[in-house]
């Protein structure tokens, strides 16, 4: 099982790319904001009982992922309300059931960021989607985490479309490729 494991900050394109990695691998999307938005109507973010219960959900799908060996996508920004052993509890579990996470990270400049957090395509999910809001959260130190691990592949998507972004993590990583027909 392959946790292919996308971070990088808001607005950098992982769920862009990793629905593009789906196209080509077939691999299914677990993106991290299905559970936020699951989880806000409830417990305030960021809340003690949405940070718990954020993670028990995205450690449970992967374990359960991993036991049935059915490798997966995550999309995943690293911000200070996740725990500092969620990564490594991942790590554990997942190579625990025999599956292997790969890291990629996607960069963009600030710049680029801030012109798609405005992007319509954002309001699908409880994305940020203010300039304003990103720039608070930066300057709060709300982005300001330690360093996820280094598989060696990290992309700028203002540089790389989405396209050309999971044509490289396939390759990269060996991803074996949906033909079809």
């Amino acid at each position: 099982m392959d946790l292919i494991f996308i971070h990088g900050p808001a607005a950098a394109g992982k769920l862009t790319v990793a629905r593009e990695l789906r196209k080509i691998t077939g691999l299914p999307v677990f993106h991290n904001q299905l559970v936020v938005d699951a989880l806000t109507p409830v417990f305030d973010f960021g809340s003690p009982q949405f940070v718990r219960l954020r993670e028990t959900m995205w450690l449970a799908v992967f374990q359960e992922a991993a036991r049935a060996g059915k490798s997966m996508i995550f999309t995943f920004v690293s911000e200070r309300t996740v725990t500092d052993s969620f990564v490594r509890e991942t790590v554990n579990l997942v190579q625990a059931e025999g599956g292997q996470v790969l890291f990629v990270e996607l960069t963009c400049p600030l710049s680029v960021q801030e012109e798609r957090v405005n992007e319509a395509s954002r309001a699908d999910f409880g994305k940020i989607r203010s300039t304003e809001v990103l720039r608070e959260l930066r300057e709060s130190g709300a982005f300001d985490v330690a360093a996820l691990p280094d598989s060696g592949l990290k992309i700028d998507t203002s540089q790389v479309g989405a396209a050309e972004s999971a044509l490289t993590i396939s390759k990269f990583f060996g991803l074996k490729t949906e033909t079809r027909s």
